[in-house]
């Protein structure tokens, strides 16, 4: 099993930025990806990033060229830069493990962005 604690969320201006943390309590060489998913309010769940073991990294078309997802292979870390922020970003944010064949999928807590002036 992998448990992830999510960091990083809080409130910030349109334009802002935030750093999004996801640690996991094993290995991230024994996960065969990590993404971040996000649920607004009313809202159905949507990917905003996913990296593979093999560096294959997928963003959603509405944060292409704002969010920016990297790893730490040494801390089992993953991130999410989240750059020039808008009021749409506005979510709750989850980070996933996923399985090799993705069988199997973890979920952290969520963490509370609110963009906002």
């Amino acid at each position: 099993q992998v448990q992830l604690v999510e960091s990083g969320g809080g409130l910030v201006q349109p334009g802002g930025s935030l750093r999004l943390s996801c640690a996991a309590s094993r290995s991230i060489f024994s996960i065969n990806a990590m993404g971040w998913y996000r649920q607004a309010p009313g809202k159905e769940r949507e990917l905003v990033a996913r990296i593979t073991s093999g560096d294959t990294i997928t963003y959603g078309d509405s944060v292409k060229g704002r969010f920016t997802i990297s790893r730490d292979n040494a801390k089992n870390t993953v991130y999410l830069q989240m750059n020039s922020l808008k009021p749409e970003d506005t979510a709750v944010y989850y980070c996933r493990a996923d399985s090799i064949g993705n069988m199997y999928h973890y979920w952290g807590q969520g963490a509370q962005v609110t963009v906002s002036s």
